[in-house]
């Protein structure tokens, strides 16, 4: 060899680099036999010759090097597959080895999805809610009014109990098609333990007979069955031990209209925090039941301007019945 330059002899290393392990491979998949035909043969001779003349090259050219540090082992390499060894044995020797399959990073873990927002209900996490049954009735059976009344005995399920004389459950016609529904009893109501009797209830009166009805046709009920203290509104903890007894009484009944009378009865059944005065008027739903929404007769005592709007939600009920309106309340 003349030319002794370093791309040559890093050539030539990588020549025998490659003998090597081509012959290698050889003993451990065919023993000691040589598995070449007589040109490989020819060819393996001349490289055989070539890496003999760069390792006396080197070794006469290359000054000796300080002992490096000893390479730790390395894990042995997997055996190679019966098709990758007959694709090698295609590839020249020499040619570049493909390299080897990345392995993929571990996947990330998937973060757990965020908890969905809980709905706000204005009511304290201690008051009970209203399930979907009734204690005492099979879910899914429609009880009777007299069964719901049963059910709600003398009760003591909020601090409304303190001050009431009187239960005030409801009253009119048990299977009627028209339900009125309110927000609790008044001082008159809770004397007598009939709903809408004072100065409230005369201009319901006065309401329901102008759209073609009488109380007897009607059932009228309220959200709470006692005073509160005062006339006050009934509060969150009120509402929801009392809630339970308004939808029995409301699966009792099956009625094909309600009319909401006020913001609490509303926003209470239909589970909407939407003002009574942007809700009014449009009709709504409430578990298949046609459902109005208007002023409560307490507010149209103070508020008269507001009449005119109440008349006009109650004709959309008449005209739901196929009655035709005779005059205003």
């Amino acid at each position: 060899m003349n030319d002794d330059t370093p791309d040559s002899m890093q050539e030539l290393a990588d020549v025998l680099q490659d003998v090597r392990r081509h012959l290698l491979w050889q003993e451990e998949t065919a023993g000691r036999s040589i598995l070449v035909d007589a040109k490989v043969a020819a060819e393996l001779q001349q490289q055989r010759a070539a890496a003999s003349s760069v390792r006396t090259m080197i070794a006469r050219t290359k000054a000796p090097e300080p002992a490096a540090a000893p390479t730790p082992p390395r894990p042995p390499a997997e055996s190679p597959s019966r098709d990758t060894l007959h694709a090698a044995m295609k590839q020249p020797l020499g040619a570049p080895r493909p390299l080897a399959a990345a392995t993929p990073p571990p996947a990330a873990p998937r973060a757990a999805p965020a908890p969905a927002p809980a709905m706000l209900l204005d009511v304290p996490r201690s008051a009970p809610r209203y399930n979907g049954a009734l204690p005492g009735v099979v879910e899914g059976e429609r009880p009777t009014l007299d069964q719901v009344r049963r059910e709600l005995g003398d009760c003591r399920r909020c601090k409304l109990c303190s001050g009431r004389k009187n239960i005030v459950f409801g009253s009119g016609n048990p299977r009627a098609d028209l339900v009125f529904v309110g927000e609790g009893p008044g001082e008159n109501e809770d004397l007598q333990g009939v709903p809408f009797v004072g100065a409230a209830g005369d201009l319901l009166t006065k309401m329901i007979g102008a759209m073609g009805f009488t109380r007897n046709d009607v059932y009228i009920s309220n959200v709470v069955k006692c005073r509160p203290p005062g006339n006050r509104n009934p509060e969150p903890d009120e509402i929801a031990a009392c809630e339970p007894f308004l939808r029995s009484q409301l699966l009792a009944i099956q009625p094909k209209v309600i009319v909401a009378l006020g913001k609490f009865a509303a926003q209470t059944l239909l589970r909407d925090t939407t003002p009574i005065t942007r809700m009014r008027g449009q009709w709504r739903e409430y578990e298949g039941i046609q459902l109005m929404p208007t002023f409560h007769p307490a507010y149209l005592l103070r508020n008269s301007a507001e009449k005119r709007n109440a008349w006009a939600d109650l004709q959309q009920v008449m005209k739901l019945f196929g009655k035709h309106p005779g005059s205003s309340a």
